[in-house]
Formats: C-alpha cells, structure tokens, sequence
C-alpha cells in the first residue's frame, strides 16, 4: 500500500481527493494537512507521526513552492495541482526532483477531457496564425491566469512562432483590455465568477473561418481519476513531469 498524505484536505478539491484516497484500493490515506480547530497541522507535523509516501497538494500559491521543497528534500514524492508556480519554481522543483530521485509531477489540471482540450489546441495551432484563450473560474480562484491557460500557451506555442499574424498596431483605451499577453503573443483573458468551477476556451482564427476548442468542468469529481494516476506515476517512475498529458 502506497501511503499518502493530502495538503489542503478541507478545501473542495482537498475533500474530494480525501474521498478518492479513502476508496481507493491501492492507497492508504495517512495524513490530512490543513487548519483544524484554530491550529495548522503541518506537512513537516505529519511527518512526525507517520510514514508519507506521496503529498497531493492543493492548497494555494503562497504556500506550494514552500510545501514542494520540504517534501523533496525529506523524502517525499508530490503530486501538485496547486497552480501560480512560476517558471523559475518550476525549474527549481525539476533539478531538485532528479537530485533527490523523487517523483514530483505538477499537473495544471486533472481532468482528461481538459487535458485533451490543450492537446487539440496544439495539434491546431500548427495551421491557425491567430488564437486566443478565455479562462473561467469560480471568483474564489486566487491566481489568473490559470495555471491550465498557460500550460495550454505554452504547449501552442511550441508549434507557432506569432499568434497575431496580420494585426493592426493596438492602442488600449482602457490597460488590460487585451488580456495578457504570453508565449508567442497569445493573449489569454481570465473571467472570474460565481457559478463557474473551470472553463477554458481556445479560438484560433484564420481568413474565412474560426475554429473553437472549449472544456467545461461541472464538478471537482472529474479530476479525481488523473490525480490518482499522479500518484501511482511518481512511486513508479520517481521523475519530473509537467503536464498530465505526459502520462496518458
């Protein structure tokens, strides 16, 4: 049995991964890491009780940079859904994962259908010379844009050296009416709003037509399979990986 712990276990993502664990007939959960009763039981508290084999973070920005280096550097492989690492962490997190020959597998999202969603937006961005991303989330979600978005910009980016073949020159009226602009000149808009879990739609335009890939997730449920998958993947293969798509 594969011991796991669960970092930031009283947030919706948290319970529903608690859940998965808890069902799962191969994992054993061992520790749940968050605030209870007006005090924080920490990763490094956990470890003093139990043996943790793998950390499933999903907790928030200021804090996942901190959580990934104590776990590499105790032993501890992690599966990280936490998005808002930046480039530089993410690196950091990478050499530190082949120095220590731990599994740390950072995914900016779970679910296979969003995971495909970035796939056919890159396939796509092969023969389109103008896209867009429009991210939606709930208005509780602390980093914009998503950590989904700019995987998905990057990974387009990859195939296409401009994504804004053919613009005039733009004056902004009102400053950040164009959204951000990332990789290779993608601008990416982040919605944040009650009622929305995660929505992510990718246009890509070309004279005469228009091409839209959109992902809709209804509930937190769907991401449960690929974040088990994480698991099993880092106690098996101890190496780095960015991107869920890399173990499908």
């Amino acid at each position: 049995m594969v011991n796991v712990a669960v970092c930031g276990a009283n947030g919706k993502m948290g319970q529903e991964v608690v859940k998965a664990v808890s069902a799962s007939k191969d994992l054993t959960l061992v520790a749940k890491i968050d605030i209870y009763n007006g005090e924080f039981v920490s990763i490094k508290d956990a470890c003093e009780t139990v043996k943790i084999d793998v950390l499933i973070d999903f907790t928030q920005p200021k804090s996942i940079y901190e959580n990934a280096l104590f776990c590499l550097n105790n032993g501890i492989n992690i599966v990280i859904g936490t998005t808002g690492l930046s480039d530089d962490e993410i690196e950091v997190l990478k050499s530190l994962s082949e120095e220590k020959c731990l599994g740390c597998l950072i995914a900016p999202n779970f679910s296979t259908g969003a995971v495909l969603m970035m796939k056919f937006a890159q396939m796509a961005s092969k023969y389109f010379d103008n896209a867009e991303i429009i991210e939606l989330h709930h208005n509780q979600k602390k980093d914009a844009p998503s950590g989904t978005a700019v995987k998905t910009a990057l990974m387009m980016a990859s195939e296409n050296t401009n994504f804004t073949t053919g613009n005039c020159s733009e004056v902004e009226t009102i400053k950040g009416a164009r959204g951000a602009n990332s990789y290779n000149n993608i601008h990416i808009h982040s919605v944040r709003m009650p009622g929305y879990i995660a929505s992510q739609e990718v246009i890509l335009g070309a004279s005469g037509q228009i091409l839209t890939i959109r992902h809709d997730s209804m509930n937190r449920e769907c991401y449960m399979d690929g974040v088990l998958r994480a698991v099993r993947y880092v106690i098996d293969n101890k190496s780095f990986v960015y991107g869920l798509e890399n173990i499908l």
